[in-house]
């Protein structure tokens, strides 16, 4: 039979499983929310254990906690850090406004074990209280904004950056190697002049490099933080080095820049940084979504589409057509942008939702970004490891449709002007001719000299 502990709370009492280090609060908010099943992940958490760790710290400094209690409480929260009681966070995504009942399961849980550290029981709070102890100098609206930019510069820095750098890194080697194979354009999907394959591949390792700058770009809004606002930004309750001190603190273990916000009631009333951050993944998902479409098309066949290149075969492609094998990668990567895209949706009306000093849609924010800096990462490792390191060119199908391009009049535009060249090709393509065989059949050119003007070589840098 399961085992429960009484706790009180200002509302009564409330029985907590005895094997939880958290206390009435989460477990009203286990009650209360049963919406979704889904819980702040892991970096959040870390961001929280972060945050909690610094305080505590910060408060010793200043006097305000004693040091014993303090150095409970840091060795607890260092343990969340660590992702020790991760299974003791357990309040739904959609719940309290601000995150309210996520910062109270920070506070209990670490509040529970730091009792216990002092030789105490989970849950005595005249040994450690998780108000005014562990959340001493802090409030919901302040920690939980604070998490966010943590959590999403932690996962910008440490996985996003690198794997889309990683992939473009991939793509620049693709572009390298595919740089003799020389293929038709195509605009709007219809023929256009020649280019190199790999100058097709150029174009999208570039692209994915533009987005890792702008990845880069909101670090620095992220990097500020607004922790000692405490409840609306006035910083109530808190000693003058409190926040300077947490925040050193927090950089300290982190490795990364933190530093105060400009301003700390501009920093409270709005999630600016996490919206410049989605919007900067929504751009990567963009791009790669195209990526994966472009390659998609570049693979289709390999009998009866463009099949000038071929992908990595990783798995059967249908639960009726023996042997088909489809871009089943490229198909993963544009799921997972169309849901980052959605989440940017999602953030951004969660954006416009704050009211006066505090936005209360935060931990839907919080969600849905760093969702999507988890997804586009693990996609992108995926995506490059098992699709585009094994891309292979068909060079022989390139110059197939090379030859039977309509646009190699473009190059005959110099030598009889523009409109002739029209002619040539609306009469190749109605007798099913080549550019070069109008030309020569029609004594517009000599076969020496349309050879010269028609040869793909010269049409490309």
């Amino acid at each position: 039979m399961k085992k429960y502990r009484l706790h009180r709370d200002s509302l009564g009492e409330v029985l907590v499983p005895a094997d939880k280090y958290y206390g009435a609060q989460t477990q009203r908010a286990v009650e209360n929310f049963p919406i979704s099943g889904l819980r702040l992940p892991r970096r959040f958490i870390r961001a929280q254990g972060i945050i909690k760790a610094a305080a505590a710290r910060a408060n010793r400094e200043c006097g305000e906690l004693p040091p014993d209690l303090a150095d409970a409480i840091i060795a607890a929260a260092e343990e969340v850090i660590q992702g020790k009681w991760d299974d003791h966070f357990v309040v739904d995504v959609y719940q309290a406004g601000a995150g309210t009942s996520q910062n109270m399961n920070a506070n209990e849980v670490i509040a529970g074990r730091a009792a216990e550290l002092l030789g105490g029981e989970p849950g005595d709070m005249s040994l450690v209280h998780p108000n005014d102890h562990v959340n001493r100098g802090q409030s919901t609206n302040d920690t939980i904004h604070v998490a966010i930019n943590i959590a999403a510069a932690e996962g910008l820095v440490h996985e996003c950056i690198p794997a889309a750098g990683a992939l473009a890194g991939a793509l620049w080697k693709k572009a390298e190697s595919f740089h003799s194979v020389i293929k038709s354009g195509r605009t709007h999907l219809q023929d256009a002049v020649p280019m190199r394959l790999g100058q097709e591949f150029e174009g999208y390792a570039a692209s994915l490099e533009e987005s890792v700058e702008d990845l880069k770009k909101v670090l620095p809004d992220l990097y500020r933080i607004g922790l000692g606002g405490n409840a609306v930004g006035t910083g109530i309750n808190t000693h003058p080095d409190y926040a300077r001190l947490a925040i050193e603190d927090i950089a300290r273990r982190t490795g990364l820049p933190f530093v105060p916000a400009r301003n700390r009631f501009a920093f409270m009333q709005n999630t600016g940084a996490a919206f410049k951050t989605s919007a900067a993944l929504k751009g990567l998902a963009i791009r790669l979504s195209k990526l994966a479409s472009d390659l998609r098309l570049l693979s289709s066949g390999p009998r009866t589409g463009l099949a000038e290149i071929r992908l990595p075969a990783v798995q059967p492609g249908s639960s009726i057509m023996p042997g088909k094998v489809n871009p089943v990668m490229a198909e993963m990567m544009n799921m997972v942008c169309c849901q980052v895209i959605g989440n940017d949706a999602a953030i951004t009306s969660a954006g416009e939702m704050a009211q006066l000093e505090i936005n209360v849609m935060m931990p839907v924010i919080a969600h849905n970004l760093l969702q999507s800096i988890h997804i586009l990462t693990t996609g992108m490792n995926a995506f490059r490891e098992r699709l585009v390191e094994g891309i292979e060119a068909d060079s022989d199908r390139c110059r197939e449709w090379m030859e039977q391009s309509l646009a190699l009049a473009t190059a005959l535009n110099p030598v009889i002007g523009y409109d002739r060249a029209a002619e040539v090709a609306k009469k190749a393509h109605r007798e099913g001719k080549t550019i070069r065989q109008v030309v020569v059949e029609e004594g517009l050119l000599p076969e020496e000299e349309a050879d010269r003007v028609l040869d793909v070589r010269r049409m490309v840098p």
